[in-house]
């Protein structure tokens, strides 16, 4: 029977053993982000009408994150998305099938049970829904303090809640809605 990870109303239970852990940023994320995006690539190959971003931390050149790559992989038929979870398992992966969000499907590298420490999440969502993803990542590479001021945030929610992934996210949703409004309202240009 396969492990499962689940949620008692208030806290997942592997939480003890999949601890979130803040880090100053490594300059190998983004060979780490292209390696994986290759096997994807590969493994996929010309099935499916998809695009593959680095987003989150990770893809902040200077910035102290959680040593997970974060990828959002643009699948604009819908209809097939549930095709995904095959593919994604042969290359490690955990569907998460219990996400919250119905607008989008999300998968989990190296996430206790299953593994000793996540090392990839794989955000599958719509075409529309990444301009804001895109949005935050430029504007904190354009601009280093509101990029310091996010990591301080994280590092202080780490401490705080280091086995309560879903406090830790809900903390940092004010400070990322408010860099997105801003990074909406501003032309931000990256090289």
């Amino acid at each position: 029977m396969k492990e499962s990870v689940t949620h008692d109303g208030s806290r997942w239970s592997n939480a003890d053993d999949d601890r979130i852990e803040v880090q100053a940023y490594d300059p190998d994320w983004p060979a780490k982000f292209v390696a994986e995006a290759a096997c994807i690539r590969s493994e996929m190959g010309e099935a499916f009408d998809y695009s593959i971003e680095h987003v989150g931390s990770t893809a902040v050149p200077g910035l102290a994150a959680k040593p997970i790559i974060d990828i959002i992989l643009v699948v604009p038929d819908r209809m097939r998305w549930p095709e995904l979870v095959t593919p994604f398992e042969r290359l490690g992966y955990v569907y998460w099938a219990t996400n919250p969000d119905p607008n989008a499907m999300f998968f989990v590298k190296g996430m206790p049970p299953f593994g000793s420490k996540r090392t990839h999440h794989v955000h599958v969502r719509s075409p529309e829904a990444l301009a804001p993803l895109v949005l935050f990542r430029n504007f904190l590479i354009a601009n280093p303090a509101e990029a310091h001021r996010y990591a301080e945030l994280k590092r202080d929610l780490a401490v705080r809640f280091e086995c309560d992934r879903d406090a830790y996210g809900a903390g940092k949703t004010k400070f990322v809605e408010d860099i997105v409004q801003k990074a909406a309202g501003t032309k931000v240009i990256i090289e």
